[in-house]
């Protein structure tokens, strides 16, 4: 069911969540105690497995930027090329001391990472259910980090609620329905298809609807990023360009595809206020 590869990867992360240590270590001192609790756990996550349930999903929580974000089905299981999406604003926004808004949190990953590795950044997160903002709270709770989160439509935000902002950053839905054929069951019987999916015939209605709340929140100046279907970078990158946004940046991911996107707000555009971003 699963390729060697990754057998051994889920067995590293089941031997460190179960025995608090590495697999190396186990292996190093094959002595090491396994009590009765511990089998039995083990045996109800391989149990799991077999069934086809994420890993993350079964223990309730996963490593996200060094750190612990709890998930459950109500929420999308954070992706690595999510951490590089945050690994490229830590760099390039060291002394950042603006407001941050995260839309679309989910889990709060982007979020409370930023909010811990940048401490001088007031960091936002925005989502439209409030399972996803409950579970994103306590994932700030858990990491100490300086982050709120707010309940709020993306297509009708409470831009009173929301405020000013000096950076946006978004993960949206990217994955377009013609592309379920390609995805791995795991996903798509567990993961919420809310946070996943975009129709066929519009696909890049959230990157309107974030850009159009832009317009009202994004201060002149600046930066919005964005992580982007692979297939859609140049489409997005228009959005960004006809909206008056200057250094307009796709990206590569550490596999070579495009995936990431940024540009800094120049100026307000009267034009694409007054435009319809809902289709």
């Amino acid at each position: 069911m699963y390729p060697r590869e990754e057998v051994k990867a889920l067995s590293s992360i089941i031997i460190m969540t179960v025995f608090g240590v590495s697999g190396l270590h186990v292996l190093a001192v094959p002595e090491y105690p396994v009590t009765i609790t511990d089998s039995i756990r083990i045996t109800a996550i391989c149990r799991d497995l077999k069934l086809g349930k994420p890993l993350q999903y079964i223990l309730g929580e996963t490593s996200f930027y060094n750190c612990t974000i709890k998930v459950n089905p109500d929420v999308l299981i954070p992706r690595p090329e999510t951490e590089e999406l945050v690994d490229l604003i830590i760099k390039e926004n060291k002394d950042f001391r603006g407001t941050i808004l995260d839309v679309g949190t989910g889990s709060g990953c982007i979020a409370v990472a930023l909010a811990v590795n940048l401490p001088g950044a007031k960091v936002t997160g925005i989502d439209n259910t409030e399972d996803a903002v409950r579970i994103s709270s306590e994932n700030a709770k858990l990491n100490k980090a300086s982050a709120s989160f707010l309940t709020t439509d993306i297509f009708n935000p409470d831009l009173r609620q929301i405020g000013s902002a000096g950076m946006i950053v978004s993960n949206p839905p990217y994955v377009r329905e013609s592309e379920k054929s390609g995805m791995a069951s795991n996903v798509l019987d567990n993961e919420p298809h809310s946070a996943l999916f975009v129709p066929d015939s519009d696909p890049l209605l959230y990157y309107r609807a974030i850009i159009k709340m832009a317009e009202s929140i994004l201060t002149p100046g600046g930066k919005i990023y964005f992580e982007i279907n692979e297939a859609m970078g140049k489409p997005v990158a228009e959005i960004l360009n006809s909206a008056g946004y200057a250094n307009v940046t796709i990206i590569k991911d550490i596999n070579g595809k495009d995936r990431f996107l940024k540009g800094t707000r120049l100026r307000p555009d009267p034009e694409y206020l007054g435009r319809d971003c809902s289709g």
